[in-house]
């Protein structure tokens, strides 16, 4: 689910995207806790290529929510483009804007399509 940048009180709510199917905010809630995050989090120290397509993504997720009503901040959501804080909002994203544009997302989707309890909810690469 896409939502406007903004509270309706006004107050700036950077995220953009959210995971709104139960058994699939569940699925990434579990998978938070297997320490996938700090994993993900390590790699961008490692991988140049890797940190430079989140960065990406970052800038993708920040000019789309601009595009909406700039926030004057260039915070976007799940930690994006420095570190791994929320697979739901990384998940999101990569569900709303197709494979390629957030690797994070991307990686979470695929290990949670092999999972039995996602068979008719996720198709491997359908995403």
């Amino acid at each position: 689910m896409k939502t406007a940048p903004k509270l309706p009180d006004g107050t700036p709510f950077p995220t953009l995207y959210y995971l709104t199917h139960p058994a699939l905010t569940a699925a990434a809630s579990r998978l938070e806790t297997t320490g996938l995050m700090r994993e993900m989090t390590e790699r961008l120290g490692r991988d140049a290529d890797l940190a430079a397509a989140y960065r990406r993504a970052h800038e993708s997720y920040l000019a789309e929510r601009d595009a909406i009503e700039s926030l004057g901040t260039t915070f976007t959501g799940g930690g994006m483009p420095d570190r791994v804080k929320c697979l739901h909002v990384l998940i999101a994203h990569s569900l709303a804007k197709g494979p390629g544009v957030n690797p994070f997302g991307d990686e979470a989707l695929a290990i949670l399509a092999g999972e039995p309890a996602m068979a008719g909810i996720l198709v491997e690469g359908q995403w």
